[in-house]
């Protein structure tokens, strides 16, 4: 019987085969992974152009004055929309959260396209009844840092003329301060916010005192400053909610800017809300004179 002799030609293709395998196994992550490289620099590339064109577009709509259509802006593009903030409504959320000292404003009167107050549109509210909501639900109405509030109607007749009302839910600080207490329980919006304390005011009693020839006509009432007191530290939101009979809508509290900017498949939205210009706060408490002054 004849032997054949061995060979290892089918081992070497064998491990040949392998070997290609291995490498283009490899191959193959590098260049996945370079792909993925890319594609995640190029989404991040494209999101922060798109940031960049929403700003840009919020710039443009504030030196305009009014809404942007759609504009290039190298590798992106913004389009940018302006209304009225909270224009006819019956329950303004303050788009900001203050804390001790820091004043926010609400409007009665309404305001011409260069910022200045006017009545003219119809849009100036009138009412007697007003309620003040403040403070993050579950705050606390007996600590150190319980905001207190200040509220200031101003309103002509016929000069301006201020009437003020003050809110503690501290009791152990109303022995000092003589503030009033809140009414019971928390304080609720339609849309689902609610704030630890609130008080519904009527402008004619509780010490405010202001006329119904001023309540019940356009351009009477002005605006209301609330100012927060005792919260050092920790901001505090505030609403109002006019939702009463015998009252009309609240007109616009500023301008709103919707911007949308968008690169390649990147989508990037700004918001921003600017008040209506009002006086410094602290024209509100201080006495200002070229001399001195006697009590």
């Amino acid at each position: 019987m004849k032997y054949l002799p061995k060979t290892n030609s089918g081992q070497a293709l064998l491990l040949v085969l392998l070997s290609m395998a291995v490498v283009l196994t490899i191959v193959l992550s590098v260049i996945s992974r370079s792909v993925t490289d890319i594609s995640v620099t190029t989404t991040s590339e494209d999101s922060l152009r798109a940031f960049s064109a929403a700003e840009a577009g919020v710039e443009q709509a504030l030196i305009a004055g009014g809404n942007i259509p759609e504009t290039p802006l190298g590798d992106a593009k913004f389009i940018t929309s302006v209304s009225g903030f909270a224009s006819g409504s019956k329950e303004v959320l303050y788009p900001a959260s203050l804390s001790a000292g820091e004043v926010g404003v609400i409007w009665f009167v309404s305001h011409d396209g260069n910022g200045n107050p006017t009545c003219a549109d119809g849009h100036c509210f009138t009412g007697r009844t007003f309620k003040v909501c403040w403070g993050k639900a579950g705050t606390s109405g007996s600590s150190a840092t319980t905001p207190a509030i200040e509220v200031s109607f101003f309103y002509k007749n016929p000069a301006v003329k201020i009437a003020r009302a003050t809110l503690d839910s501290n009791s152990s600080r109303r022995g000092s301060n003589s503030f009033s207490a809140p009414d019971a329980g928390t304080c609720s919006f339609s849309t689902g916010e609610t704030f630890a304390f609130g008080k519904t005011l009527d402008l004619s009693g509780g010490g405010l005192g202001i006329p119904a020839s001023v309540y019940n006509n356009q351009d009477g009432l002005q605006y209301a400053a609330i100012r927060f007191l005792y919260n050092e530290g920790l901001t505090q939101p505030f609403g109002v909610n006019v939702d009463f009979a015998g009252n009309s809508l609240l007109p616009s509290q500023g301008v709103k800017i919707n911007s949308q900017g968008t690169s390649g498949e990147a989508n990037r939205r700004v918001e921003v809300i600017q008040g209506y210009a009002q006086l410094p706060d602290v024209f509100d408490s201080v006495i200002f004179s070229p001399e001195g002054v006697s009590q």
